[in-house]
């Protein structure tokens, strides 16, 4: 159990105990009530809002609540000072032994700290990526990737089973585009010279394609009809992409635990269950949608089509899920693949891009019917990365055809350079990567800065080894107050991890870590001006193994985190 944890738990027993005295009614629902940092540290160590929130459903004073909390709360060993501020605000102050203590539960906790049971017994349906398959991963698909990737192991950390699932979009003219771009390097594999047409895929990549088909078909298809081999080139195109894609992925170290396919959701007649569904429950109905705002175009005409009731679920117009040939509309088939997710989850994560947003409100309105509001769905947008070589825009990839590919970039930078710096910003916001910057030593790095802090500690026993100084448990009762506020940050980690999880936004725990590593850097630099707050000390052993006992629960929590990033924590800096 979390510092954090155990003090809610202590403030719920003397709320327990002023139940039983009386002088709170039984029955009042405690959920509102959190134990948190204070926004001013100079308040103390912890903060309640218990009296605040309980105040009114138990038709009392929240002052007069607070002060009968707070000496309940005094009774705690572990509490210096309890104070009320304001108009029932309660303020607590830990001894300094409680901060050392903590010390040790870092220690003994080990990788398992910050790991919670919060959503043990759901299972979570994170769906990422998602590209089409028609070539390899670039760099606008990156950072979905990492945001998705990052999120499923922070809810996996706090207790969720997570399942990591990729739309594989193979039911769409692109495909079919992919298909005719595959017949030409086929042809140019039998020794035809061809021409790459507008609108076909021209990257290099689909040359090895061509070149397998060749050998295994010879000339069969060289001048045969399209409806011929069309169907043949298009499934071979789109595995062949797929294996490239997970090759990609991998690079990351990202690894799905299930792709699923539309062509293969409309095939199983999957539309249809979800559209009887819904009309059953008069949420499809058979109507016309309304001409185009503005200046009407010669070719349109009014035509019955099957309609979503969006509107009843908040959005501008009701939806159509077929087109007027019959065939379904990407929302129609959109609809039953999250009617499909949520027969195997209990709630539905989707990370798209920040291009899908105005198709965000249908989907989740469809969910919510589809599932009668059981199963939520939370769409995260995650914006674009622009590319940047020392501030300048990069130039394309001639092998891709179009754009920059991720393989690329993870060779030249490296995979964990990569997913940090994904993590860097809030992922609906813009983002830079410039080549030169995140590869840079400074502290405007924050790749270059966390793991500075980790090499840094990793680098200290073996200079205590060098040193003559023993391993050996501390006395942590050699930490001074300084050294303790390193310790009142790093405390804060599984709190960080249980709100980032809940907020879904694992960039929280890449801005935790830069200010652990700024404080700990900074208690390193005070040994400059300051020899006692040396973490090498090698005229004091005892002293020494105290300020290693610290270093390595600053270390230990940079190594949870990193991990929850995906990211590998160095011992030495290259």
């Amino acid at each position: 159990m979390s510092l954090y944890a155990r003090y809610a738990a202590h403030v719920d027993a003397a709320l327990d105990q002023l139940t039983a005295v009386g002088t709170l009614p039984g029955g009042v629902d405690r959920c509102n009530v959190t134990v948190e940092p204070p926004r001013d540290t100079g308040h103390g160590d912890l903060a309640t809002n218990a009296a605040m929130v309980l105040a009114k459903p138990a038709g009392t004073n929240p002052k007069v609540l607070a002060e009968a909390l707070a000496v309940e709360l005094r009774k705690l060993d572990e509490v210096a000072e309890v104070a009320v501020a304001g108009p029932g605000f309660i303020n607590l102050r830990l001894s300094d032994g409680a901060w050392r203590e903590e010390v040790a539960a870092i220690t003994s906790a080990g990788d398992d700290y910050g790991r919670s049971d919060r959503y043990r017994g759901i299972t979570v349906n994170i769906e990422y990526v998602s590209a089409n398959p028609t070539g390899p991963m670039h760099m606008g698909h990156c950072r979905g990737a990492v945001v998705g990737d990052a999120l499923a192991g922070l809810l996996e950390f706090a207790g969720a089973e997570v399942i990591r699932e990729y739309y594989v979009n193979d039911a769409g003219g692109q495909v079919d585009v992919l298909a005719r771009s595959v017949h030409l390097r086929y042809r140019e594999a039998l020794g035809e010279a061809v021409e790459i047409g507008e609108g076909l895929y021209p990257g290099d990549y689909l040359v090895p394609v061509g070149h397998a088909l060749a050998a295994e078909f010879s000339d069969r298809f060289s001048g045969a009809a399209e409806a011929e081999w069309l169907p043949l080139f298009r499934t071979h195109a789109v595995a062949a992409m797929m294996d490239l894609i997970r090759g990609d992925l991998a690079l990351l170290g990202i690894h799905h635990q299930v792709f699923a396919s539309e062509a293969q959701l409309q095939a199983a007649g999957k539309p249809a269950v979800a559209e009887a569904e819904l009309r059953a429950r008069d949420l499809i109905y058979d109507g016309v949608l309304p001409a185009p705002k503005g200046e009407t175009p010669d070719d349109w005409e009014p035509v019955v089509l099957p309609l979503f009731r969006s509107t009843a679920f908040g959005d501008d117009q009701d939806r159509p899920i077929r087109k007027s040939n019959g065939q379904w509309t990407y929302f129609g088939a959109d609809m039953a693949y999250h009617f499909q997710k949520a027969e195997r989850a209990d709630q539905l994560i989707d990370i798209w891009g920040a291009d899908h947003a105005g198709t965000v409100k249908r989907i989740v309105a469809a969910v919510a019917a589809l599932t009668g509001g059981a199963k939520p769905l939370d769409v995260k947008l995650v914006q674009m990365v622009r590319l940047l070589r020392n501030g300048e825009p990069v130039k394309m990839s001639k092998r891709s055809g179009n754009f920059v590919t991720l393989a690329d970039v993870v060779e030249e930078v490296g995979r964990d350079v990569v997913r940090f710096t994904m993590l860097t910003r809030r992922s609906d916001a813009q983002m830079d990567f410039d080549f030169a910057k995140v590869v840079e030593a400074s502290k405007d790095n924050p790749v270059f800065y966390v793991q500075y802090a980790h090499a840094r500690i990793a680098s200290l026993h073996r200079r205590a080894i060098e040193a003559g100084i023993a391993d050996g448990a501390g006395d942590l009762s050699l930490l001074g107050t300084e050294a303790l506020q390193l310790v009142r940050l790093a405390a804060q980690f599984p709190r960080v991890v249980e709100t980032a999880a809940a907020a879904r936004e694992p960039h929280r725990i890449a801005f935790y870590l830069y200010d652990l590593a700024a404080a700990f850097h900074g208690e390193w630099n005070a040994g400059n001006d300051d020899p006692a707050r040396r973490f090498l000390q090698p005229d004091d052993h005892e002293a020494t193994r105290a300020r290693l006992a610290l270093a390595d629960a600053v270390g230990q929590i940079i190594r949870n985190g990193l991990a929850l990033m995906g990211v590998e924590a160095v011992s030495e800096m290259k």
